[in-house]
């Protein structure tokens, strides 16, 4: 993949890196603070509005000093990553891991042990693999169902007109805890094109919320992330998914480590 050295080096000055307990401190306030005045403007209260730090490609050591800024659950998209972040750092029982990324049916296994949440859910291979590698470890978790509000073939996610009836099926899947719908807006600097994706999937939560078989919360919208959260506050996210804004730039942009849907 070609990446842009301006993109790069445009989150570099947006977003400059955090290397002490007291940058992650601030970070974390300045973000906080962000969400407050978005649900001012909107006439929500701010305590209606989770921030999950996302911890992709940070080191176990910046990890580290976020913890003791005060994070405790973080965002992964790769499995592989996650898991092993989630063995190196064993000796901090109470941080607790996020999936937020595609999941392939053969790492089910995997997630089940150690994730408390996952974010991506689309399919229904996946919601089995899940629920049948849950109860073997007596475990439940929190999930998501991904929606591609978009429209890009280049986005994983369920076509908006195909939610209600993969929600009907889940409460076959005992060890799942259906929370919401998820969704990665338009990468677009057209803030109002953006918004629509945020508005597509309130208003599909809403319409499922009649709907939904009973038992399934329907209530939490993911969206958002640091170029677009206060966007997605305004349009009733409940939770956002920050990560540059709290640990520093990447070194490649979103796009690189977002994986591309085979269409």
């Amino acid at each position: 993949m070609d990446v842009q050295p301006e993109e790069s080096q445009a989150a570099r000055v947006l977003y400059p890196q955090a290397v002490t307990v007291e940058d992650f401190t601030r970070n974390l306030a300045a973000v906080r603070a962000r969400i407050a005045a978005a649900c001012q403007r909107v006439g929500r209260d701010p305590a209606e509005v989770r921030l999950l730090p996302v911890s992709k490609t940070v080191d176990e050591a910046h990890i580290r000093l976020s913890y003791a800024a005060g994070c405790r659950m973080l965002g992964e998209n790769k499995v592989q990553e996650a898991f092993g972040k989630w063995q190196a750092m064993a000796d901090l029982p109470d941080l607790r891991w996020s999936v937020i990324g595609h999941l392939q049916s053969n790492k089910a296994r995997r997630v089940a042990q150690f994730a408390a949440e996952f974010q991506a859910l689309d399919r229904l291979r996946i919601a089995r693999a899940l629920d049948r590698h849950l109860q073997a470890e007596g475990r439940e978790m929190d999930v998501y169902v991904q929606v591609n509000t978009s429209g890009e073939a280049s986005k994983y996610g369920l076509h908006p007109d195909d939610v209600s009836s993969f929600v009907a099926e889940l409460p076959a899947f005992k060890s799942l805890r259906v929370r919401g719908l998820m969704t990665l807006a338009l990468l677009s600097s057209d803030e109002e094109r953006v918004r629509a994706c945020f508005v597509l999937l309130r208003t599909l939560r809403d319409r499922l919320r009649q709907e939904a078989p009973p038992g399934l919360a329907m209530d939490g919208l993911s969206m958002g992330m640091s170029g677009d959260f206060e966007l997605a506050v305004e349009e009733g996210a409940t939770v956002v998914r920050v990560g540059q804004a709290i640990y520093g730039a990447r070194a490649l942009p979103d796009s690189y480590y977002w994986p591309a849907s085979p269409g």
